[in-house]
């Protein structure tokens, strides 16, 4: 808990640790000897006290006390950061994922990776605290096993936590992608401090992770937050969940494209330069040419992008209404280019749908971690489980 504390201040004296966790003054002092004794917390200067008493002692996280090892792992790449205490990445590489996702190639791949990532940051093995390891869900956590993932052929129950920590040598730590992202905003993004937050992220699929009461909120088979399959279409396409209408088959990157491809097929638009590409090469209209178009104002991809971000706003006002979180936070490389134009349509129906609106609106941000977010997030998975006090913990005692 004191060092929670202090990693979510970024500067804090004993006294003020003492006041935020009820803790004496005395077991706090004796707890911040260990830290420093061990290098996790440093003292850094004195900050002047408002009655005019004697200054405080500044602590902070000593951030190169340590370091962590986050992977994540989506289908068509695989990113890898080596991150000080402090979340910030020191290395940051990607490479496509293998062609034949065949689980054990992949997991070879993801071992060289790693090997190669902690080459570059020449960081020794001894100060790396483990594996994080963000992967698509469905999760089997005690377990570390996915189940069958819908995107993923051939991966029925692979045991990836045990095969990646016997290719590497590392201890990891297997969550949903989402909810590692979820994990790296409470731990170096928007999130940090904040009591209840949500998490929408936005990659090759549609996920989320929930915060609430400053813990990390799994549900009963830890895997929570599936937001992309919230049904926003009850006439709408069917989705691989069994669904219809999820937002997950409306708004990912594949049904963005075939939406674009489907206007700029029905006849040329002269105020469209999508619509010049797509008459040389239909496929040079891919997500990130969309993404960039729309950014430009491109007319045809603001209206599919305008309308994939209506939808994102429906899911939010449900979001606010059933969980009434403080924040969302919009992240992944889904909305790359874009974030303004989600956050404008996802704040205006946050400030006029929600039924609480007129007790207080839910804000909504665009991550700052951008296209890192879900790797920062699984490196942040160790750091968490590392320093963050939690729930059962707290119960116990």
């Amino acid at each position: 808990m004191v060092l929670d504390q202090i990693q979510l201040a970024d500067g804090i004296s004993r006294v003020e640790i003492a006041q935020q966790t009820g803790l004496t003054p005395q077991t706090v002092s004796g707890i911040v000897r260990r830290l420093l004794d061990e290098g996790i917390v440093r003292e850094d200067g004195a900050s002047r006290v408002a009655s005019g008493g004697k200054p405080r002692t500044t602590l902070r996280v000593n951030a190169d006390a340590g370091s962590a090892v986050g992977l994540a792992f989506d289908p068509v790449e695989l990113t890898c950061a080596v991150v000080d205490l402090l979340g910030r990445p020191l290395v940051v590489q990607r490479r496509p994922t293998p062609a034949r996702t065949d689980p054990a190639r992949v997991v070879s791949a993801m071992a060289e990776l790693v090997a190669d990532v902690l080459e570059e940051a020449k960081v020794p093995r001894e100060k790396v605290l483990g594996l994080g390891l963000a992967t698509p869900g469905p999760i089997d956590q005690e377990l570390g096993v996915i189940v069958t993932p819908p995107q993923l052929v051939h991966w029925t129950r692979v045991p990836l936590q045990s095969m990646l920590s016997e290719a590497t040598g590392l201890p990891v730590t297997l969550d949903n992608d989402a909810t590692a992202a979820a994990i790296g905003e409470r731990w170096s993004g928007l999130g940090k401090g904040v009591a209840n937050f949500a998490y929408l992220y936005l990659g090759t699929g549609i996920g989320g992770g929930l915060i609430l009461n400053h813990q990390v909120y799994r549900g009963g088979s830890f895997n929570a937050g599936e937001f992309g399959h919230s049904s926003v279409l009850t006439d709408g396409p069917e989705c691989y969940c069994g669904n219809r209408g999820c937002l997950e088959r409306l708004v990912n990157p594949s049904a963005i494209v075939a939406e674009v491809h489907r206007r700029l097929a029905a006849g040329p638009r002269a105020d469209s330069t999508l619509s010049q590409s797509f008459a040389r090469d239909p496929a040079s209209v891919d997500h990130a040419a969309i993404q960039l178009a729309a950014g430009a104002g491109d007319p045809v991809a603001t209206e599919v992008v305008d309308e994939a971000a209506g939808h994102v706003a429906t899911v939010a006002v449900t979001i606010a209404n059933f969980i009434d979180v403080d924040l969302i936070i919009l992240g992944g490389h889904g909305i790359q280019h874009v974030e303004s134009r989600y956050l404008d349509i996802v704040a205006s129906a946050l400030a006029s749908r929600p039924l609480a609106r007129h007790i207080r609106t839910v804000e909504v941000a665009a991550s700052p971690l951008g296209t890192d977010a879900a790797v920062v997030g699984s490196a942040a998975l160790v750091l968490h489980a590392t320093y963050s006090p939690q729930l059962s913990a707290l119960l116990s005692n």
